[in-house]
This record gives structure tokens, sequence and C-alpha cells, in this order.
């Protein structure tokens, strides 16, 4: 059975070419198997894909980035499903501390962290797994995080349709720890609001009060 979050669409959508004065197109590797690409990375960078413990390494690559990469072949609509219901609630919903991994569309490595949702309700409310299986959607991408934070509040606003919705990302990016200024402790917060959470200073500060107070795991 097909996975009803899933649309056809089998590969990430093209990027529009910029190409700088004098810089020669990328070539068309279209027809080179996923693995063979791989297999020449591994040369490129000084290691010898045929020793026993890289064998394997090309196909479990292409695996794991297929499934990294997996948020292009979802959908916003298709994965909240039929999972609205009506409800009279109009008071803030709030999803904190949803785990987050996402890749870093400059270096291709690792940003890690949270994602915090609120909205309040318009006559529906929506079932709390899907809040999560939106975060990722969009963060199952090459990305970079102001982005995804503005892409997961705008899906939510579109598909929910609620009073308003606000969104909060905090995370660790590996290109900044691993390389570059190797900085471990920096994190980067960004935020996205819609509706009445931008119309309303209040309910903007109650959301950003709530989404940054520090909490007690229930045991």
């Amino acid at each position: 059975m097909s996975d009803p979050t899933t649309t056809p669409q089998t590969t990430p959508p093209e990027a529009p070419s910029a190409l700088a004065d004098g810089e020669a197109p990328a070539p068309d590797l279209s027809e080179v198997a996923f693995t063979d690409i791989i297999t020449e990375l591994l040369r490129r960078l000084g290691e010898d894909p045929d020793r026993e413990g890289l064998r394997r390494t090309p196909a479990r690559m292409e695996e794991a980035l297929r499934f990294l990469t997996r948020g292009y072949r979802m959908d916003p609509e298709a994965t909240i499903g039929d999972a609205l219901f009506q409800e009279r609630h109009h008071n803030m919903v709030i999803v904190k501390d949803i785990e987050m991994y996402s890749l870093c569309e400059h270096h291709m490595l690792p940003f890690i962290g949270k994602v915090h949702l609120a909205y309040i309700p318009n006559g529906h409310i929506l079932g709390l797994s899907k809040v999560a299986r939106l975060v990722e959607v969009f963060a199952r991408r090459l990305q970079v995080q102001e982005r995804m934070t503005e892409e997961i509040a705008q899906s939510f606003w579109d598909v929910v349709q609620p009073q308003g919705v606000g969104v909060v990302v905090e995370a660790h990016h590996l290109c900044m720890m691993m390389r570059g200024v190797e900085k471990q402790n920096s994190s980067t917060i960004t935020s996205a609001v819609r509706g009445s959470f931008l119309e309303d200073a209040r309910t903007r500060e109650e959301f950003l009060r709530l989404c940054t107070s520090e909490h007690r795991p229930l045991r």
C-alpha cells in the first residue's frame, strides 16, 4: 500500500539556473548511477572504495540521502489528511520541543534542533501528531533554517486555516560546529507568525513566552 503522505514527485524541484560570468554549466550526469557518483566521490577524497569497509557505502549513502530528503516527496495537505476535527476551542494550542533534523543546503551538513508551533483554532483543531509530521515535510529537505521556519508557518496557515499561527525553531548547525569557525555552543533561533500572532502583540508575546519558558518533563 502506498504512503498517503507522498506525492508522485520523485525528484526535488529544479532550482533556476544562475551562472556567474564565465562559469561553465554543470555536466549532465543524469544517466550516471547514484552509487557510481558516490564511488567517485570516495576516490576524490583519497579513499579506496574497494576496501572492505567502503564496498557497500555508496548504496548505504544513497539510501540515507533519499531518506533524509524525503520531504521533497511529501505533500502538506496529504500529510494532514483527515486529521482536522470540528471543535469550539478558541484558545492557544502549543506543541513544543518537536525534534527536527535537517541538512544545510550550503554544505549538506546536518542542523539539529526543536520546533515549537502554536495556533489558535478557527472551528477546527488538528491531531497533535500531524503537527510533527508537517514539520518533517519541510525539515527533510536541503534547507536553510530561516526558510524552513517560514514554510512550516505558511503551510499550517494555508491548510489548517486557524485564526493565527506561530513557529519558533531553535537549532545547532554542524557547519558552524565541525568546520569554519568551529563554535560549539552557538545556536540559531528563528520565528514566523501569521494572523492574530502577527496582528496582536499580546498574543505574540504570550506565544514567545510560553515557547521559551523552561519546563520539567512529566514523570
